[in-house]
């Protein structure tokens, strides 16, 4: 079994920053490709950003300049650091890590997300 459990989320003024972090922990081999997902009320689900094995990162133009995704494989983590946040932003936030096994599959999991409010 795998489990990822997200923390950093909260409520902030806009121009404010936020730090989500994700730890991932179970029968895990090695990590694919590791991101974070958000969905506001009404929409659908989008990508925020995603890094790869070789750290290469990819990001929504909405938040490129503002938000960096990072990860560290020997803690099982990958975190986005949110910064100069705009009301725009709230939603809630989701982890989604594919992680490769011990059959050698590669399998998606999400975490069970993180509220983030902007607000003044």
């Amino acid at each position: 079994q795998v489990q990822l459990v997200e923390s950093g989320g909260g409520s902030v003024q806009p121009g404010g920053s936020l730090r989500l972090s994700c730890v991932t922990s179970g029968s895990i081999r090695s990590f694919d490709v590791m991101g974070w997902y958000r969905q506001a009320p009404g929409k659908q689900r989008e990508l925020v950003a995603n890094i790869n094995e070789r750290a290469q990162t990819d990001y929504a133009d909405s938040v490129k300049g503002r938000f960096t995704i990072s990860r560290d494989n020997a803690k099982s983590t990958v975190s986005l650091q949110m910064n100069m946040l705009k009301p725009e932003d709230t939603a809630v936030y989701y982890c989604n890590v594919a992680i490769r096994d011990y059959t050698f599959r590669t399998v998606n999991y999400w975490g069970q997300g993180t509220q983030v409010t902007v607000s003044s």
